[in-house]
């Protein structure tokens, strides 16, 4: 989080480790993921409890153990980047329990409610799982330190994933009777966990240096989990018996475009293996005996591989991205077409945002473009510069156009990943213009293979609006990457490299100034974006009768949870008491007070009943 401590504690000795044990960055991810798991059930707070136990110790070993001897100087991370393991393990995993959270609110009102959160439940099981065999092959490597502090750290972490691995099996077991069904549950978590493991390893060691461990943690689970998605959704199409819904659960309530930009994105992460292998068989096939000069065999070799990225390319987004979609949504068209007529569907006010979007995007790269090359401005300030754009680009799109919004940063990230593997493999003739471009805006976080700063930008921004497609209950969620990136993290960068005196720790280079003007941006502009949208009409807009309800977090001896939504009618008094204030997670000690917040959930209850009044009447 922007302003607060990354922890790069001396990794000399053990000893050092008790001073560092409480920094800022994991006083935040503990409270994160504290206030996430108290609202969750227990049996699915547990687990995330037992993850977060086991990422500790696991990152105070790595910590605590030294560059020269550490078992995982295999691996080399990013220059002067605290490992992260915490934060990017718990983070996936707590997002999942927090759309579990907000998920269970909408089951009274929507229909396919159930099946949501039934399928949301296995995704939060699968990230889980995911981050945890990477944190037990990060283990498997500490295993031979030679330290006694990190060995300590070992059992506790190996402890840790025991007891996770036990809450998993019984929570399981309590849901279903065992037999095929637990076994197929448990084979399909665990190509999870190997699938993560694989690719984090892949990336450790193809992408040196550009990624801490935390980081790579985040990316390969979150990969996994989005090809997993595709998995389960291809395999609900096909006919065989484990495709039979007994152990496949998928929600059909996908849509077009959510389908369109999964396909084209995972497709292109895809290409890479298409690219290389039909390179590979080229040069089996053709280059085979031939004879030529060194700089004569690498030009062609150049111009060939070029030739076979193109082709490459054409194929998975000709043939097999609209082949997936056919078979996973019945799509009709191609994704092309389909994404032409939707532009030209309310041509008006979709041509004008691509209108605004291009003129805004032209005049800041123009123009930080010639400062980076002429001026002496640091560049982390001038990357700054874009995540302000960043808010002047995206924000209005999000009130008049949100779902053309989710489009465009689809189609905005296949081109920014087309670009970064055309950069990379120096693919003729756009390579090097696109490296030279890339590279005035590139800081000490970038390295010479891979460049993430614009994808850490994009994803940060797209990720919140992204998730929160459907689930309008908080009209502040799909603003939630462009306030924290755009607004907060600039902020916390000028002020506290301006005027940052006191640091949060002796090592790290974040100050408590630019955090405290990082949270007091970020407060300030949800006030006045809230007021807003309000003014507008924005958030009435969000609440339709259809998914306007009043979702009380008492969890009662009945279970019962009050609701509001269309033919619900009045909600009876009787029905409020029984899940009123008996509950197993509130108690309280007052009748009194009981029968005051009963009070305050009435007029409550009267201004979603009046909303609905004025809404059919068509005021």
């Amino acid at each position: 989080m922007a302003g607060f401590a990354r922890a790069t504690a001396s990794p000399s000795s053990a000893p050092a480790l008790a001073p560092a044990l409480l920094t800022g960055e994991r006083l935040v991810v503990f409270l994160f993921a504290a206030r996430v798991a108290l609202a969750a059930p227990a049996g699915l707070a547990a687990p995330l409890a037992a993850l977060a136990a086991a990422a500790l110790a696991v990152e105070l070993a790595v910590d605590g153990s030294a560059p020269a001897s550490s078992p995982l100087r295999r691996f080399r991370t990013r220059p002067g980047a605290s490992s992260g393991i915490l934060l990017g393990a718990t983070t996936l995993p707590s997002v999942m329990l927090s759309r579990l959270i907000q998920r269970s609110r909408l089951l009274s009102a929507d229909p396919n409610g159930p099946e949501e959160f039934a399928y949301l439940e296995m995704q939060y099981w699968a990230a889980s799982i995911s981050c945890l065999s990477v944190l037990a092959f990060f283990l498997w490597h500490l295993r031979r330190a030679p330290s006694n502090g990190i060995s300590k750290y070992f059992k506790y972490g190996s402890l840790s994933i025991a007891l996770y691995l036990m809450t998993y099996f019984l929570s399981f077991l309590l849901k279903t009777d065992g037999g095929l069904i637990l076994m197929t549950n448990m084979v399909y978590m665990l190509c999870h966990g190997v699938a993560a493991v694989i690719l984090i390893k892949h990336i450790l060691e193809k992408f040196p240096s550009c990624s801490s461990f935390g980081e790579a943690l985040l990316v390969s689970s979150g990969l996994v989990l989005y090809f997993g998605d595709m998995l389960a959704h291809t395999l609900s199409k096909m006919d065989f018996f484990m495709s039979s819904k007994e152990f496949i659960h998928t929600p059909g309530t996908r849509s077009d475009m959510t389908t369109i930009i999964q396909g084209n994105l995972l497709g292109l992460f895809l290409l890479p293996l298409l690219y290389k292998s039909s390179l590979q068989f080229w040069d089996y096939c053709v280059m085979e005996g031939k004879q030529q000069t060194q700089a004569a065999e690498e030009h062609t070799r150049k111009r060939i591989g070029s030739a076979v990225f193109y082709i490459s390319l054409l194929v998975v987004l000709m043939f097999l991205v609209p082949s997936w979609t056919h078979l996973v949504q019945g799509l009709k068209v191609h994704p092309f077409v389909w994404i032409i007529n939707y532009m030209f569907t309310d041509s008006h006010e979709r041509l004008a945002l691509c209108a605004y979007w291009i003129c805004v995007i032209y005049v800041s790269v123009r123009r930080f473009y010639s400062i980076s090359k002429q001026s002496k401005t640091e560049r982390i300030l001038l990357r700054k510069y874009y995540h302000l754009v960043a808010v002047l680009i995206f924000s209005p799109a999000v009130i008049f156009q949100p779902a053309f919004l989710d489009l465009a940063f689809g189609a905005a990230f296949a081109v920014f990943l087309t670009l970064e593997m055309i950069r990379i493999w120096e693919i003729y003739p756009l390579g090097h213009v696109v490296h030279q471009f890339m590279n005035a805006f590139t800081d000490h976080r970038d390295s010479e293979i891979l460049i993430v700063s614009h994808f850490s930008l994009l994803l940060g921004c797209a990720l919140p609006k992204w998730m929160s497609s459907g689930l309008n209950d908080r009209p502040l969620a799909p603003f939630a990457g462009i306030l924290s990136l755009g607004i907060g993290d600039t902020m916390a960068s000028m002020i506290g490299y301006k005027y940052g005196v006191l640091r949060w720790s002796k090592t790290g280079k974040k100050t408590i100034e630019g955090t405290a003007a990082g949270i007091t941006s970020v407060l300030a502009a949800c006030s006045i974006l809230v007021s807003l949208l309000a003014s507008s009409g924005y958030i009435l807009s969000q609440i339709r009768p259809r998914a306007l309800f009043v979702a009380a977090g008492f969890r009662g001896r009945s279970g019962l949870a009050v609701g509001v939504g269309p033919g619900s009618g009045s909600i009876r008094r009787d029905e409020f008491r029984a899940s009123r204030c008996d509950g197993e997670r509130f108690s309280w000690p007052s009748p009194t007070l009981c029968e005051g917040f009963e009070r305050v959930a009435a007029r409550g209850i009267w201004l979603v009943e009046t909303w609905l009044e004025m809404d059919s009447g068509g005021v």
